[in-house]
Formats: C-alpha cells, sequence, structure tokens
C-alpha cells in the first residue's frame, strides 16, 4: 500500500531565522512557523482563535536563501515532510522533537519589510529545491476584451437581468 507524507504550512515567522552550518559546510535553517485558526463557538457564538507553533527545517541553498530573506512577522508558505527524531538532552533524557522538513519555500508579501502580502505592487519570490533558482510568481492572467457585437440580454421572467453583473466574484 502507498502512503503520504506531506505537509502544507502557510504562516507567519514567529522569530528570524536561525541558520547554521554543517562541519562540511552545509547550511541548516530551522524556522518557527504560526498558523492561526479561527472560528465562532457553536455554544456560546463568540469568536475563537486557536495559535499552533510549527518547527521547519531547511536544508543547502534554501537555507542561506531564507536566513538572507526571512525576518520574524513575515508570511511564508512552506511545503514538506514530517520528521520525529530522538535526542538525548543534557541530563541524558531522550526526548523526540516533530518538525517539517522543507521541500519548497514561497516567499510573501513584499521584498522590503515583514508586512502582510496580497498588495498589487508587491512582489513574493520563492525556492524549491526542484527548480534550484529563485522564482517569481507570475502576474496576474487578465481577461480578453470582450467583442464588440455582443447580442442584447434577454429579459427574463425572473427579475434577475443580466447576473454576470452582480455577482461578486
Amino acid at each position: 500500500m502507498a502512503s503520504v507524507n506531506k505537509v502544507i504550512v502557510l504562516g507567519n515567522l514567529g522569530r528570524d531565522p536561525e541558520v547554521r552550518y554543517t562541519p562540511n559546510g552545509s547550511a541548516v535553517c530551522n524556522l518557527r512557523i504560526a498558523t492561526t485558526r479561527n472560528w465562532k463557538s457553536k455554544d456560546s457564538g463568540e469568536k475563537m482563535e486557536e495559535t499552533e507553533w510549527h518547527s521547519v527545517v531547511l536544508y543547502d541553498r534554501q537555507a542561506e536563501i531564507a536566513g538572507e530573506y526571512l525576518k520574524k512577522g513575515r508570511p511564508v508558505y512552506i511545503e514538506g515532510r514530517l520528521k520525529t527524531r530522538k535526542w538525548t538532552d543534557k541530563e541524558g533524557v531522550e526526548k523526540y522533537t516533530t518538525e517539517i522538513v522543507a521541500d519548497s519555500m514561497q516567499l510573501l508579501g513584499g521584498r522590503e519589510g515583514g508586512g502582510g502580502g496580497g498588495g498589487a505592487e508587491e512582489d513574493g519570490g520563492g525556492y524549491s529545491e526542484r527548480s534550484a533558482a529563485p522564482q517569481r510568481s507570475a502576474p496576474a492572467a487578465r481577461p480578453a476584451p470582450q467583442a464588440a457585437s455582443r447580442p442584447a440580454p434577454q429579459k427574463s421572467s425572473t427579475g434577475f437581468d443580466n447576473m454576470d453583473d452582480d455577482i461578486p466574484f
């Protein structure tokens, strides 16, 4: 039977990235990413919020890019896999930790500062081990111009004439 170990996280950095180098010179970067879930309580009707913190590990060039461009509070999109590892603390007690090992990373928001994303002039960038180079988001596709010889809309008996103009999406 096949199995899948895939994680997608879109959240904000809780602190600046920590980049270290192994003895052979490979970069390793640790991130803490916060995701927040919002819902309305069925009992009281009040708005509820829950924040979850995720540990993320990036390697090699991806780790260097994260260390250079990511800052506390900046939004980031991560795809990867879960990995649990065992380690021994200073007192000799065995401990376990589960991390997301990132396969790809997409920087969100503007180039400067760490503010929210999505503005028309802001440009996100990303890095994927598969592409081995920074990538830029493609500009949004623009709809084709409407033909000039459009037939006049027919009146309907329902009273909902020309609904295309009233749909909010």
